[in-house]
């Protein structure tokens, strides 16, 4: 059985889809995952729920 959790969550979808834009601009990931703070598996979790997303697509 699966229960999720009702936690506050550090990054907004807009933040997310920023990150990756960031990526996709050429930021090696390393880089960005070190500057933003959070870690590798989380930008690879993000790209495949957000990718192709823009910010309107979000909301």
């Amino acid at each position: 059985m699966t229960r999720r959790l009702d936690v506050k969550k550090r990054f907004s979808e807009e933040q997310i889809i920023g990150f990756l834009r960031e990526a996709e601009a050429g930021m090696p990931i390393k880089d960005l995952c070190r500057q933003h703070g959070f870690s590798e598996a989380s930008y690879y979790l993000w790209r495949s729920k957000f990718g192709g997303m823009s910010v309107p697509d979000a909301k």
